[in-house]
């Protein structure tokens, strides 16, 4: 299928944060970029996918995804891999190997204890210690900004999502792997063995960075960004 028209930016967010994590990439596609809030969306991530592309119009699409983001992603691109352009994945493993304890855990957290002891325990420790405390202060105020319910939601759509490290290799666009020095989740040599197991893949390794790159290093990350929409302008 030949690709026509302009390309579009579609921006899928990390647990337990939501669309406005996105607020410093908005503007580099002006009127054709799109962060939707997944939660809502439905229980499965075929089904968040199916929804998140009612959204978009063209067949040009650059999809980015972060965490589960990038596993919406994946799905965007084993649905519709002719209407995808080029797949960003940040902090995103393809491959689920199902985590029973781990999921019941962050589930009571959040139900016995509350958001804020979940974001404590799961995902504040997610974010490098060197990066600014205003991108600490706004993950952490996105994050509590969420229904305890929504996170739930978002959270066992990720523990029950398929396998999709058959995708990389079967997709026949480019797929630039972003991973944070600092992020052990899916860490250095997993994002390394992805970008190698793609058709056309490349690695991304930013300095001083934790696992949600986009809020943590946006100045860094927005130039990869560009690089990969020039590459789609024509």
């Amino acid at each position: 299928m030949t690709k026509r028209g302009k390309p579009e930016l579609l921006l899928l967010h990390a647990l337990p944060l939501d669309g406005s994590m996105w607020s410093a990439q908005m503007e580099l596609l002006p009127g054709r970029t799109y962060a939707p809030t997944l939660y809502p969306l439905g229980d499965r991530i075929e089904t968040w996918a199916a929804e998140v592309l009612r959204l978009v119009k063209g067949d040009r699409l650059i999809v980015v995804g972060c965490s589960v983001g990038g596993s919406c992603a994946l799905e965007v691109a084993a649905a519709v891999p002719d209407r995808v352009a080029a797949l960003v994945l940040i902090g995103t493993k393809a491959q689920h190997r199902p985590d029973a304890a781990l999921h019941a855990s962050v589930l009571d957290t959040l139900e016995g204890q509350g958001l804020e002891e979940a974001w404590r325990l799961f995902w504040a420790p997610l974010l490098s210690d060197t990066v600014s405390i205003h991108a600490i202060r706004e993950a952490r105020r996105i994050a509590l900004s969420q229904s305890p319910h929504e996170v739930s939601r978002g959270v066992s759509v990720f523990h029950s999502r398929p396998s999709r490290d058959q995708v990389l290799s079967t997709f026949p666009g480019p797929v630039i792997v972003v991973t944070g020095e600092d992020d052990n989740l899916p860490g250095l040599k997993t994002s390394a063995a992805q970008a190698d197991s793609a058709r056309n893949g490349s690695l991304y390794v930013v300095p001083g960075c934790g696992h949600y790159v986009p809020l943590e290093r946006p100045e860094i990350f927005n130039s990869i960004m560009r690089d990969v929409i020039a590459d789609h302008r024509s």
